[in-house]
């Protein structure tokens, strides 16, 4: 079997940031990467349970929530893929912002979490998922389209 283009990136030469996983058609899909991977330090299933539930609510309440495809957790548990489709990379990074500020200061009932709703619906952590994602937030600051690139 041909080894997949996710497995193909060098994951020694990146850390916390925005990225572009893949192109298909007109669906990009964005790696969110939250923390180093390999660093030792990884998302906990609780937080990444509410960064999910919180990401997912809030790119498909926003203005571009027509253009999304997906938004969900890797199993590495070193981030989150958001699948959109025609959008400019610069509103995806404006939307990835706006996402992860919201998400740093959510401070509600967490959507979905009902037993009713959810499949593990008592597995969740809002302060640490308030926390994990302050550091793809703060590095999102500043961030161009050419840094989209892993290489850069």
């Amino acid at each position: 079997m041909e080894k997949i283009k996710s497995f193909q990136v060098d994951h020694t030469k990146f850390g916390v940031g925005m990225y572009i996983s893949r192109i298909d058609g007109d669906i990009a899909t964005y790696d969110l990467r939250m923390v180093k991977p390999n660093g030792g330090v990884y998302l906990s299933s609780p937080s990444m349970h509410t960064i999910e539930h919180l990401l997912a609510t809030y790119v498909r309440n926003s203005r571009f929530g027509a253009n999304i495809v997906y938004a969900g957790p890797m199993g590495c548990r070193t981030g989150f893929y958001l699948l959109v489709r025609g959008m400019e990379h610069e509103d995806a990074i404006s939307l990835a912002r706006d996402a992860l500020k919201f998400i740093s200061q959510y401070n509600d009932k967490i959507p979905g979490q009902s037993e009713e709703e959810c499949g593990n619906y008592l597995e969740h952590d809002l302060e640490s998922a308030r926390r994990d994602v302050l550091p793809l937030l703060e590095r999102l600051e500043n961030y161009t389209v050419k840094m989209l690139d892993y290489n850069v």
